[in-house]
């Protein structure tokens, strides 16, 4: 086997263009999709089931759903409806709608685990509605969940890999084009993988660093 790894190099521009919106994409998908699950958990755990029910709906169909089959339904079934998305619009509406439903159950999970106590402590002093989840509920579930939707996140950078079907100019969108226009199908894609893996790593190394200091926070 002849691999020709020097086209990788002469190449690099493009991977790293393709990693850089691998990684923008990706981090703005999670932080928006955190802020939508955070909008989300409350319905979730509303004792009115005019509002839980929907929410559940949502999360139960968007848990459903393979993100592929979203992508086509976005990108190329809306236009029969009159609404045609560019293609940075539809990996970010893709990305935020899929893990929305995600992350809210992550949220969720983490808000039935917080001790009763402690809430119960925060209206004592005083802390009711916004202020109690602002002040003490939402710290504690964002601490507890930390690893978990760090996990979300590597989901999303594997996910992202699937936008190459509509010309997003991602790291896997990068691999094809270079495979295509030399012909090197190998060190294209174990060059992406390497890529992917090492954005997962970083990943990694960030939760660990998180249960580290969440275990020094159970301590207190």
């Amino acid at each position: 086997m002849n691999l020709r790894f020097e086209v990788i190099w002469n190449q690099l521009p493009m991977f790293a263009n393709g990693l850089w919106n691998t990684v923008w994409i990706c981090v703005v998908g999670m932080l928006l999709s955190l802020m939508a699950g955070i909008i989300l958990v409350l319905p979730l755990i509303s004792r009115r089931r005019s509002l839980q029910l929907p929410a559940e709906l949502f999360v139960d169909v968007g848990r459903a759903i393979p993100f592929l089959m979203l992508v086509y339904l976005v990108f190329y079934g809306l236009p029969s409806f009159g609404l045609v998305l560019d293609r940075w619009t539809t990996a970010i509406v893709c990305l935020v709608l899929y893990n929305t439903a995600y992350i809210a159950e992550i949220l969720r999970s983490a808000w039935a685990n917080i001790p009763r106590g402690q809430l119960e402590a925060g209206r004592a002093f005083g802390f009711t509605g916004m202020g109690l989840l602002r002040r003490i509920t939402l710290p504690q579930i964002m601490i507890a969940a930390a690893p978990v939707l760090g996990n979300q996140l590597i989901q999303i950078i594997k996910d992202s890999a699937f936008l190459a079907i509509i010309t997003v100019p991602e790291l896997t969108h990068a691999a094809r084009t270079v495979q295509a226009n030399h012909f090197v199908p190998f060190e294209s894609f174990i060059f992406a993988a390497l890529m992917y893996w090492g954005l997962c790593l970083l990943i990694e190394a960030g939760i660990k660093q998180v249960e580290q200091v969440r275990a020094v926070y159970a301590k207190y």
